[in-house]
């Protein structure tokens, strides 16, 4: 729980990840190239006081991680989001066993998302029956942009995607989190389109599509797809840390999303271990859009507390201190936040 201002906030971490990138794990020079990426992004859009050594950013464990979210990072609750990326590491990236082995001793606490790849064909369709009925999964982590052989990437649209996301929708699989972000390297840029989102958001409109990284460099076709389709969220991993070194780009990004799709549809997340939550959940919760942008309305307490844990909550039905919930918000004025709800009288 984190306290500010005598405000009580109920913070949902909805994207972490406990990986293993030590040299000893890494199959070829892509693995370093993708770690080392990732160091980059966390040396230049931290705190000074919050960049971690190289050698601590290889891999963290169950230990450090508890301590980092639980402890010092006043999270009530995280979500796994892993990626397997098993071109490039031999035990994979994100730790199934370690991660999972920690979300089944502390439930109250974290949540265990898994992944899946359409190229996998019939086999990997078996397998993710079967992952949802060991890890008893809620929701998935999809990387399109993820090699595989000679693919350097897939389309949510494609006919084997389709057949995964169908399985989901049996299995109750209900949350499929996309990352949509940044390109990584050595991964392709234009595999994290976002344009596919439109396509199965509106196939499927029993699945919630939470768009990671809300697409950037994409933000404004994100936003153009989300506001039409009501399933369509966005998840705040790598936008929040820009809070520090371009605060005024985070106020666009985040008063877009708000004027686009409305603040039920926003979710807060670390991306550790990319970053650390406790000053994410500080700076965010003190974070005021500038005066001089007056396109956007400030923030609202109420914003925030949705935005920092209550929208993820609703997802994955975890309890919240009935004192700490908030009403729903009414609708938007920019696009349909319900199939039923859309204007077409001027249609």
């Amino acid at each position: 729980m984190y306290t500010h201002n005598g405000v009580e906030y109920f913070i949902v971490d909805a994207h972490i990840a406990l990986w293993d990138a030590r040299e000893d794990n890494q199959r070829n020079i892509h693995g370093k190239q993708f770690i080392d990426c990732f160091y980059d992004y966390h040396r230049n859009l931290s705190p000074q006081s919050e960049v971690w050594t190289y050698e601590e950013y290889l891999y963290q464990g169950s230990e450090r991680l508890m301590k980092d979210l639980f402890t010092d990072g006043y999270v009530d609750h995280a979500i796994f989001q892993p990626a397997y990326l098993g071109e490039f590491y031999h035990r994979g990236f994100g730790q199934t066993e370690e991660a999972f082995a920690l979300a089944t001793a502390h439930p109250d606490k974290l949540t265990y998302n898994h992944n899946f790849d359409p190229r996998n064909g019939e086999a990997g369709l078996e397998r993710l029956r079967a992952d949802a009925e060991r890890f008893g999964l809620k929701g998935v982590k999809l990387y399109t942009a993820e090699w595989h052989g000679d693919s350097r990437g897939w389309k949510l649209d494609d006919p084997w995607a389709y057949r995964y996301l169908e399985a989901c929708q049996e299995l109750g699989i209900t949350n499929i989190h996309v990352h949509k972000g940044p390109t990584i390297r050595p991964l392709d840029r234009d595999a994290f389109d976002v344009a596919d989102i439109d396509h199965v958001a509106t196939d499927f409109p029993d699945l919630v599509f939470i768009v990671e990284h809300i697409g950037l460099p994409r933000l404004e076709d994100f936003c153009w797809i989300a506001t039409q389709e009501p399933n369509v969220y966005g998840g705040l991993a790598v936008a929040v840390p820009f809070i520090h070194t371009r605060p005024r780009y985070f106020a666009q990004m985040i008063g877009e999303l708000i004027y686009w799709i409305g603040e039920d549809r926003i979710l807060f997340a670390s991306d550790y271990a990319l970053w650390t939550p406790r000053w994410l959940v500080e700076r965010f919760a003190d974070f005021q859009i500038p005066e001089d942008m007056t396109e956007y309305g400030p923030l609202t307490t109420t914003q925030k507390k949705k935005i920092l844990g209550l929208n993820a909550a609703k997802l994955y039905g975890l309890e919240v201190p009935p004192r700490l919930q908030v009403p729903d918000a009414g609708e938007s004025a920019t696009g349909p936040r319900q199939p039923d709800s859309a204007d077409l009288a001027g249609v």
